[in-house]
């Protein structure tokens, strides 16, 4: 691992993070369901992915690089895609979200489409990708 903060980052690419796990297992029902629909989205577009924690909050790592992460608030859930490039060329598709530099805010009520979901995650893919044959 790179980084210390991402020991923790050890389950194998088709594995379930246990760490993850006792994450979301102490959650509120409705935020529990909509982050493990997210997982499970995220799982079904990166399936070489390893999951984990990395910085406290559930990770995807991808080639041995952060790929996503997600996490519960108190009001809402978000989706981590760590990359303002990402999040920019996808603006249209993000309107009537909540958006940061590399942070998709959602509802628990209101889980990010399938579609979505798999969009961001290609796309974070294809900079991993293209960063590390550059």
């Amino acid at each position: 691992m790179t980084e210390a903060t991402d020991r923790d980052v050890v389950a194998s690419a088709r594995g379930r993070s246990a760490e993850i796990d006792a994450v979301l297992a102490a959650l509120p029902d409705e935020q529990r369901a909509a982050l493990e629909e997210l997982r499970q989205m995220i799982g079904v577009v990166a399936p070489a992915a390893a999951e984990g924690i990395s910085y406290s909050v559930p990770a995807f790592r991808y080639r041995g690089r952060p790929l996503v992460s997600f996490a519960a608030a108190k009001s809402h859930c978000a989706l981590y895609v760590m990359s303002p490039a990402v999040v920019d060329a996808h603006r249209a598709d993000l309107q009537g979200y909540d958006t940061s530099k590399g942070t998709i805010r959602f509802r628990p009520g209101q889980p990010l489409p399938a579609a979505l979901v798999g969009k961001l995650v290609r796309a974070r893919m294809r900079e991993t990708d293209a960063g590390l044959s550059g």
